[in-house]
């Protein structure tokens, strides 16, 4: 089969980007398929658009979409700007063949919320990088002499380039703590504003490795989630995880972490600080079990051509469910 993968996102620095990169890695050493990275599917027998930006509203082919959240959806007040860009994408969604989402508890708002039916979703977790794992104590000290990390430290991993109310980054620098906050990833002018933090900026993955396996624990204070990508992580590096009390957290987690009330970050805090070594095992899905995964819903995908045409058609109710959004 000839895929057209949408590969735009590889480089981005947000969660997309990292899976994007490892999915597409996966892919292509199963060598089951001939892929072809554009955006632009002719002359392709089904296209996979790994983030919600690449969703075609009129796909010449059978079209899969990867959905990892509907927070523009839930929080419209939020994202008033590019509101307009997203009624259209999730219009998209609406009418792709196959619709791969991170975790059960997005599979049920897509259902509820963009009415897809149960039997077009997937759900097939993420993974960590297999750069994540435990490193050595020469690659921590290297690290924390690199980046002027204290002894020991609180860590939060993400994208800093605009602020996302969800993620709570703001909220989070204010609650009471004892240990050093260290936030890993880019950032933009308004995150050096953050008081009392240690910023490193972007970092390469085995860097990131390095930080977490130095990191007392880390903290991940976001009130909503569509899996949660460096809770896995840390616990790949063997670092201890405290989290916000959230569905998709809890569906991933399944125990290995310390969850706190999403009202209380003092709470969090106090977690992060108190959790032990060893740290839970991360789950055992891996980049590979997810691309076989993927292929899957590509062969089901392909072979749903009447559902493919079918799904081309306006309709008026999904319309009217985007516009309503």
């Amino acid at each position: 089969m000839k895929v057209a993968f949408d590969s735009r996102p590889t480089k981005s620095t947000h969660g997309v980007g990292r899976y994007a990169r490892c999915l597409l890695e996966a892919l292509l050493a199963t060598g089951q398929c001939e892929f072809v990275e554009t955006h632009e599917p002719r002359r392709c027998e089904l296209f996979h658009s790994p983030w919600i930006d690449g969703a075609l509203l009129r796909c010449p082919v059978p079209q899969v979409v990867t959905l990892h959240d509907l927070a523009p959806v839930k929080r419209h007040g939020q994202y008033l700007r590019s509101m307009l860009r997203f009624k259209l994408r999730y219009l998209a969604v609406q009418r792709a063949t196959r619709v791969i989402v991170p975790t059960y508890a997005v599979a049920e708002e897509v259902k509820n919320v963009l009415e897809i039916p149960q039997e077009r979703i997937a759900v097939i977790p993420e993974a960590p990088a297999r750069a994540l794992h435990p490193r050595s104590e020469e690659e921590v000290s290297a690290v924390r002499h690199q980046f002027s990390l204290p002894e020991r430290y609180l860590v939060w991993v993400g994208a800093m380039r605009t602020p996302e109310p969800r993620k709570r980054l703001a909220a989070l620098t204010r609650a009471q703590r004892s240990m050093p906050l260290v936030l890993v990833g880019p950032t933009a002018q308004w995150a050096h504003e953050l008081p009392g933090v240690t910023l490193t900026g972007a970092v390469s993955d085995d860097e990131l490795a390095a930080i977490y396996t130095g990191a007392h624990a880390l903290v991940f204070p976001s009130d909503d989630e569509g899996f949660g990508l460096p809770p896995v992580e840390a616990l790949a590096c063997g670092t201890p995880v405290a989290a916000c009390d959230v569905p998709a957290l809890q569906e991933v987690l399944q125990g290995r972490a310390l969850f706190s009330a999403v009202d209380d970050l003092d709470g969090l805090i106090a977690a992060a600080e108190s959790a032990g070594r060893p740290a839970p095992p991360p789950p055992a899905w891996t980049w590979d079990d997810a691309a076989e995964a993927t292929l899957k819903v590509y062969s089901e995908a392909a072979a749903q051509t009447d559902c493919w045409q079918s799904a081309r058609r306006p309709k008026h109710r999904a319309a009217t469910l985007v516009k309503d959004a």
